[in-house]
């Protein structure tokens, strides 16, 4: 699986970077992300994370385009269970890759998105030792990414996603785990 991944993603910035119709970018924004847990589907709250990277815009047409992305995304859940009191932090490098539709500088975005996990932690609320997850998470997580967004004509443009986990976060063994993250964001498109 990882190597499909990994030959999808060369595949994408390779026809990105020889298209002729290809603008790049960069954004930011806030992550506000929770996990569907089956070990506590009452007792998970929203953590506050970040995102950060780059873009790649392809347009097809007129009114569409495809939109290669690599981001550093900081997001998590925080857990009120009394044996699990805190929260988990998971820091990944996500690659969506989203088809948009253009009208008027509006977008209208979805497609998949692939996370290789860098780092998961365990942070206690009581100030205990963190504990580290790697362990026992998948080192690749897949969600679906749904959203919109507005380019202005000076090629500064505001984003808003909601990535939907589609598989299990941790390994086999473990009860089902998937993200949810809401993603909020200032992208700059170059060359616009």
């Amino acid at each position: 699986m990882k190597k499909l991944s990994f030959v999808l993603i060369a595949f994408t910035v390779a026809t990105a970077a020889f298209s002729q119709k290809t603008q790049f970018g960069i954004k930011a924004g806030v992550n506000v992300s929770d996990v569907k847990d089956d070990l506590a589907p009452d007792n998970t709250d929203s953590k506050v994370g970040f995102h950060v990277g780059g873009l790649a815009h392809i347009h097809l047409s007129r009114s569409f385009a495809v939109q290669p992305e690599v981001t550093y995304s900081l997001q998590g859940a925080k857990y009120t269970l009394p044996s699990y009191n805190g929260e988990t932090q998971n820091s990944y490098i996500s690659v969506p890759v989203l088809l948009q539709y253009m009208v008027s500088g509006l977008r209208l975005q979805t497609g998949p998105q692939v996370g290789f996990l860098l780092n998961s932690k365990f942070k206690p609320s009581n100030g205990g030792a963190e504990g580290d997850l790697k362990d026992v998470s998948r080192d690749i997580n897949f969600e679906w990414a749904f959203g919109a967004g507005y380019l202005t004509p000076s090629g500064l443009g505001v984003d808003a996603r909601y990535n939907l986990g589609i598989a299990n976060m941790y390994e086999n063994g473990r009860a089902d785990a998937k993200s949810r993250v809401w993603q909020f964001g200032l992208f700059y498109q170059f060359k616009h």
